[in-house]
């Protein structure tokens, strides 16, 4: 039975730590609705845990797109200082921070992922166009290892004080990673004239700004596909609600790319594929029911 805390500074410290995890609900809420969707399915624990996650990721993918002053490049170092302290300390003045950095601490995320997410997130700053090196590194850093923050939370949701943190096996590490860079690569193709336009970028390797083949599409939605193939093997190995979760999520993506693949290549470049809101409504209900008729 759960019994509040009667010690006042221990309440302040809850409360504190509560509305750290308010704030990481907003930035979700606020930028994502596929991603948001699939997250109503965990469980409260790790549904704060991905919302504490998403929250940092956007505040910093936010300065490098977004905002994209003079300082962005020290309000990233400041962001990561920021984040290294926390890790350490288990507090943060900044909320978005503190909720991720008490996550972390939980679940066994550690400067393995952190580092090379601020790395991918610094390159945004600098590089233009990716040849295939520097897109493999980028796509590490933005997006597997946000794959594997996401599984440690998966793993480590219900796991109690003391017991020693769940870090999966080979199966499930490939699946988070390839999660994580099917959705980072089908964001870039749903963005590529904004980045092109917008920020004069190009992620995908031999595709220049503005300019896409039929050829060039074919090939990267073909390396999409066998990402979402190796995540889909890791799906039976994940806790049960976290499996429906993912699944969810997956299903939503997979229809992003079957629309990218009926879209002209030219019609890419000039508008962002959606999937309207009553069609993601009926994939995620979909798994819902498939799942939960498999556990019958």
């Amino acid at each position: 039975m759960h019994h509040p805390p009667t010690d006042p500074d221990e309440r302040a410290a809850r409360l504190y730590d509560a509305t750290a995890a308010r704030a990481g609900r907003a930035v979700l809420a606020g930028y994502s609705t596929s991603f948001g969707l699939g997250s109503r399915l965990l469980g409260h624990r790790a549904r704060a845990d991905i919302e504490a996650v998403y929250a940092l990721v956007r505040i910093a993918d936010e300065i490098v797109d977004t905002y994209r002053g003079p300082d962005a490049g020290a309000l990233l170092d400041e962001l990561e200082a920021q984040t290294a302290r926390a890790l350490e300390s288990g507090y943060s003045t900044n909320l978005v921070v503190h909720a991720f950095a008490a996550t972390a601490r939980r679940t066994g995320i550690d400067h393995d992922e952190v580092d090379p997410f601020f790395a991918s997130m610094r390159t945004d700053l600098t590089v233009r166009v990716h040849d295939r090196a520097s897109y493999e590194a980028y796509v590490h850093g933005s997006a597997e290892v946000v794959g594997l923050m996401c599984l440690a939370v998966f793993l480590n949701a219900d796991r109690l004080p003391g017991e020693p943190v769940r870090r999966g096996n080979e199966t499930l590490r490939a699946g988070a990673q390839a999660l994580g860079s099917a959705f980072q690569k089908i964001n870039f193709l749903r963005d590529l004239g904004a980045d092109s336009d917008g920020l004069g970028r190009s992620y995908f390797p031999d595709v220049t700004p503005g300019s896409l083949t039929q050829a060039q599409l074919d090939a990267i939605l073909a390396e999409i596909a066998a990402d979402l193939e190796t995540a889909h093997d890791a799906l039976p190995g994940l806790p049960r609600r976290a499996r429906i979760a993912v699944d969810a999520t997956l299903g939503l993506y997979e229809r992003l790319l079957g629309q990218l693949a009926q879209t002209p290549p030219d019609e890419v470049l000039t508008r962002r594929v959606r999937l309207a809101t009553p069609r993601k409504l009926a994939v995620v209900a979909g798994v819902v029911a498939r799942q939960s008729w498999s556990h019958a």
